[in-house]
């Protein structure tokens, strides 16, 4: 919601694919989001940008290992970095900018085989809750969108808005979005 009410285009534009592809004001269910790519291409972007978990589960190196000119020895304990991969300018055009278009004629996915974008993880430990989060924030978001309009509390606009994280386990605002919702009529 906060990359939303900062970019007010995109919202415009996700409110608008919403309105005309399952109604104005309806709720989304599960059967419509194969129909709403970009509603799709927004959470993946926000995926890419916002990974709830910045810093993946360890892994074990099983043998000696070549990347970026680096030996990795086997046995060696790997973070792999899932917020600097996500913001890396040798993949991703404008890393930091917010530009769900990128991934409207990508085949690109959060399922752990593009290994450019892993906010889930990949491979055997990725994270087993991938599937339910994927379906819940399409539903969740899709209906934030078209149920509502959206103003930010106490003369905060798009452009003064404070969008830095603060990492832990979990990756979260430093400082909480503040928002209104009003009915759409």
């Amino acid at each position: 919601m906060a990359e939303l009410l900062r970019n007010p285009n995109v919202l415009l534009k996700a409110r608008r694919e919403l309105a005309e592809t399952i109604g104005k004001g309806k709720q989304v269910e599960e059967s419509d989001i194969s129909r709403l790519p970009y509603l799709q291409a927004i959470i993946k972007e926000t995926t890419r940008l916002h990974p709830a978990v910045p810093l993946l589960l360890p892994r074990r190196a099983g043998a000696d290992t070549e990347v970026c000119g680096f030996t990795v020895p086997e046995g060696a304990q790997v973070l792999v970095n899932a917020w600097a991969i996500g913001r890396d300018p040798s993949i991703w055009e404008m890393p930091n900018c917010f530009m769900p278009e990128r991934f409207l004629e990508s085949e690109i996915d959060v399922k752990g085989r593009d290994f450019e974008l892993i906010p889930f993880g990949g491979g055997r430990r990725i994270c087993p809750g991938l599937p339910l989060a994927m379906r819940m924030l399409h539903l969740m978001l899709g209906s934030l969108i078209n149920c509502f309009d959206w103003k930010l509390e106490d003369g905060v606009t798009p452009e003064n808005m404070d969008m830095d994280e603060k990492f832990g386990i979990t990756l979260q605002k430093a400082e909480p979005l503040r928002a209104i919702p009003f009915l759409l009529s």
